[in-house]
């Protein structure tokens, strides 16, 4: 039950790229509204991620649970019901909120209800989950989209949510909270403002420039923002996250490998899902098709880092990752007007692909090793952060380079985007080897399995 609930997380993030387009025609959205369908729900989720495990804490692991689960099933229902941009995007976040709780309360059921064995093969379903939900997400949007609408992508969620909320009670025991004094709202308040102004800048940055005051305003705004959590973390009695913890290196660049290997990926999702439809003229399912491979190479890489980080360390996973991901966005940035699939779009997107899930897994054992087991929730949270906000950033970024020339028939802005990836890859590549730590794992500690 709860690996199906998270399995309907997972399928959110990728089975609405595929629908982009439909959404776009049939709510007459513009580009910076289509841009927010995705980037809500991401910056819901990641800004408010480590606040549902403090909830998780305080109010109990099931209620959470439930209450998230409640949140997600009511705002799916709202999105596939929505009838303008504005409800949509609303709706979206909303199922955002409800992924920061639900997501955390169901890994801590998860960790506090197996024990040894039981526990290595619970967390290892919960693992597939990710990979698998991804490849289903994809060419479920895409059948869902081309049969009975683009709203079914959302209101598949309702009836498998009612499900998981009516037998959870029968299934997992109610456990008390420790309460709620302390909760720090306001930090979660400024993290999430903070995101959200800075992408909100940067997709203003893409329509009216990257100098005009629209831009420029958020932007500011959005530093501003992130001083003000830095001070409200420091005067917080339970802050949200401990900045001592972000001192230390190894996580420090561990979220900053996951945050730049989600920003990788994720605006190669959202930019070829346009490019197949709009330019090519794909059909929905055709599209969804087309990622399946994508969505393989992902997990095949993650898979492969898994096995090598033991014998190559940490920093050689990240930086050949981060490479791999540069060599395919740079093919990615010669792509021309009239692409073919296996010739021009696959083997970038592959290989980009692979190299952000070398980077996934690099990342989450990095920031994780040996961090004290009464921390590792907490650190798992901040990572998993990272991964969500990198999510919104790809997005945004991908809006501000490349959206506005698609939606003109031009494969200019695509190409720029995917220079900037391929610049900002390799650069990730060279920083991985002088910044994460050169040590290996611990090939006794548990495995680390995340978002």
């Amino acid at each position: 039950m709860l690996c199906l609930a998270q399995f309907m997380l997972i399928i959110d993030i990728t089975v609405v790229n595929v629908a982009l387009p439909s959404i776009a025609r049939d709510l007459s959205l513009g580009d910076t509204s289509l841009t927010w369908v995705v980037a809500a729900y991401s910056l819901c989720f990641g800004g408010l991620l480590l606040l549902g495990g403090r909830l998780a804490d305080g109010l109990g692991r099931r209620r959470t649970f439930l209450l998230g689960l409640g949140i997600f099933t009511a705002a799916s229902l709202a999105s596939g019901l929505a009838t303008s941009g504005g409800m949509l995007i609303t709706a979206r976040a909303a199922q955002g909120v409800g992924a920061a709780l639900l997501s955390p309360a169901a890994m801590s059921i998860i960790t506090t209800t197996f024990h040894g064995s039981e526990r290595n093969r619970a967390l290892g379903v919960w693992g597939a989950i990710g990979g698998s939900g991804a490849a289903l997400g994809v060419l479920l949007g895409g059948a869902l989209t081309a049969g009975p609408g683009w709203a079914w992508v959302f209101y598949i969620n309702v009836p498998i949510g009612a499900a998981v909320f009516a037998l959870v009670p029968t299934v997992v025991p109610s456990t008390p909270g420790d309460g709620l004094r302390g909760l720090d709202l306001r930090g979660a308040v400024t993290v999430t403002a903070t995101a959200a102004l800075g992408i909100y800048g940067l997709i203003q940055a893409g329509h009216t420039g990257w100098g005009s005051i629209s831009a420029l305003v958020p932007l500011c705004a959005a530093a501003a923002a992130a001083v003000v959590f830095v001070v409200v973390e420091h005067a917080a009695e339970v802050p949200l996250v401990r900045l001592s913890l972000l001192a230390r290196r190894q996580i420090a660049d561990g979220v900053t490998a996951m945050l730049g290997g989600s920003t990788l990926l994720l605006t190669g999702f959202f930019l070829i899902s346009l490019d197949l439809q709009r330019l090519l003229g794909y059909s929905a399912l055709r599209t969804g098709l087309a990622f399946l491979p994508v969505t393989v190479a992902t997990v095949a890489g993650a898979h492969l880092a898994a096995h090598a980080i033991g014998h190559l360390g940490f920093r050689r996973v990240a930086a050949t990752g981060f490479t791999l991901a540069g060599i395919g966005a740079a093919l990615m940035a010669r792509i021309p007007r009239d692409a073919h699939l296996f010739t021009d779009v696959v083997p970038g997107f592959v290989l980009l692909a692979m190299g952000a899930g070398a980077v996934f897994v690099s990342a989450s054992i990095s920031a994780m090793h040996q961090v004290d087991h009464r921390e590792a929730g907490l650190v798992s949270g901040i990572v998993n952060t990272g991964h969500e906000l990198g999510a919104a950033l790809g997005v945004a970024l991908a809006s501000a380079l490349a959206v506005s020339s698609l939606a003109a028939g031009s494969v200019h802005g695509l190409r720029t985007a995917f220079t900037v990836a391929y610049v900002l890859a390799l650069t990730a590549a060279v920083l991985s080897l002088r910044l994460l730590p050169a040590g290996r794992p611990d090939p006794s500690a548990a495995p680390v399995f995340g978002h």
